[in-house]
């Protein structure tokens, strides 16, 4: 069994990488239980914290990393659970919303039109943001015809 895990993180202006930068925050939200996690900055003690909130969401499952831009967002997360925990619990691998809204709707250029779905307000604090792609995704799931 899986959890989806949608995350979104957030970084200074101009800083792309962990390997310029470090991240200032980030969220994740489960689908379908929206549980929130807010991480304020990326402390060891942040992604202890972290991991333990994946555990207790995931019930054994095995997370699965979703994002708007995971070439973004997962670089940061997989950094610094390497970084301090020498893992990642979500392996070496993520979903982009984008490609699985493009094969939804069958037109591979289609990959941002999702974002039309969001619910909640996209203002750049990674918990808003991660909850309307998970709003977003709930609605694409439907348009692809799987139950809610």
């Amino acid at each position: 069994m899986k959890t989806f895990i949608v995350v979104d993180c957030e970084a200074p202006f101009g800083v792309g990488s962990p390997a310029v930068g470090d991240m200032t925050c980030f969220g994740a939200v489960v689908l379908p239980t929206k549980e929130s996690f807010y991480g304020k900055d990326c402390s060891r003690e942040t992604f202890l914290r972290f991991d333990v909130w994946l555990k207790k969401v995931c019930h054994g499952n095995r997370p699965v990393f979703v994002s708007d831009n995971p070439a973004y967002d997962f670089q940061w997360i997989n950094f610094y659970f390497w970084k301090y925990m020498n893992g990642n619990p979500f392996g070496h691998s993520a979903r982009r919303i984008g490609d699985f809204y493009a094969g939804v709707v069958k037109d591979f250029y289609q990959d941002s039109r999702w974002k039309k779905y969001r619910v909640t307000v996209h203002d750049h604090h990674p918990v808003h943001d991660a909850l309307g792609n998970v709003e977003a995704l709930e609605h694409i799931l439907l348009l692809a015809g799987e139950k809610k």
